[in-house]
């Protein structure tokens, strides 16, 4: 009994119960983490395919290896997620150069294009994948909950209807009316311009799944009160009542003056 007890008090023990815990700890995240929601593979044709469209297109501004220039930004490590809402959404290739890349009214390239250059871009190095459809439609999601996650993480700069906003030195942040699923996925993956990324460890594919179906069952329910004015809140509302309430109020001021004349 002694000899046991003088080895509890070793003063290795308290490493190796430390060593032991972290090892239990760590092999449990990794079993009952939550997968990331992943699409198939791209195969060698389809990066070689896509390294040839890069040099074509995007070599300008992003370099013949895709490690950035002056105008470009490195694009190692974005992963095919950042190339498929950046091409997919028609921000790139940029019509002009600004501190804010827009929507574009027509997208340049086919799905298969995209898919390749974001195949080649992905080959760089490792960085988010394009997400897999069973995450992306809203299909099966809880609007309920989406709806928590987007007030806690998205209304303050996309405003509670997703109408939108403005932030600093010009930059602003996009409506989500009108946008694919797919889409608000691959920017939470991977964050553009001002967004901070919101990776499959911070929200889940499930929860990034109620967090479209919250989106898309806001953009069917419409505006039942009436006129959303933007859905901007108080400014325009505030305008429509200076504006419209104070010429009513003034052109019954004379008429009762023209009355009593």
């Amino acid at each position: 009994m002694n000899a046991l007890a003088a080895r509890r008090r070793h003063p290795a023990a308290i490493f190796l119960l430390l060593l032991l815990g972290l090892i239990l700890t760590g092999g449990a995240y990794a079993a009952l983490a939550p997968k990331p929601a992943i699409a198939a593979e791209a195969s060698a044709e389809q990066v070689k395919e896509g390294q040839e469209l890069f040099k074509t297109n995007c070599a300008t501004c992003h370099g013949a290896n895709a490690l950035g220039t002056n105008v470009g930004p490195n694009l190692a490590g974005v992963g095919a997620a950042a190339v498929d809402f950046q091409m997919g959404t028609g921000r790139m290739p940029m019509a002009e150069p600004g501190v804010q890349a827009p929507r574009g009214k027509e997208v340049q390239f086919s799905e298969e294009q995209i898919a390749a250059i974001g195949a080649f871009v992905a080959s760089l190095a490792p960085g988010p994948a394009v997400p897999a459809e069973e995450y992306t439609t809203g299909a099966g999601g809880d609007p309920g909950k989406g709806g928590e996650i987007f007030r806690t993480n998205c209304s303050m700069c996309h405003n509670s209807a997703g109408a939108g906003g403005a932030l600093t030195r010009g930059k602003y942040a996009p409506k989500l009316t009108g946008v694919e699923g797919k889409h608000i996925y691959e920017a939470l993956l991977t964050g553009p311009q001002s967004m901070p990324v919101f990776n499959d460890d911070n929200i889940s594919p499930e929860s990034k799944n109620d967090l479209i179906a919250y989106l898309k069952a806001m953009e069917e329910e419409g505006n039942p009160g009436g006129m959303a004015l933007g859905s901007l809140g108080p400014v325009p509302e505030g305008l429509v009542a200076w504006v419209f309430g104070l010429g009513v109020l003034v052109g019954a001021a004379y008429w009762l003056g023209q009355k009593g004349a």
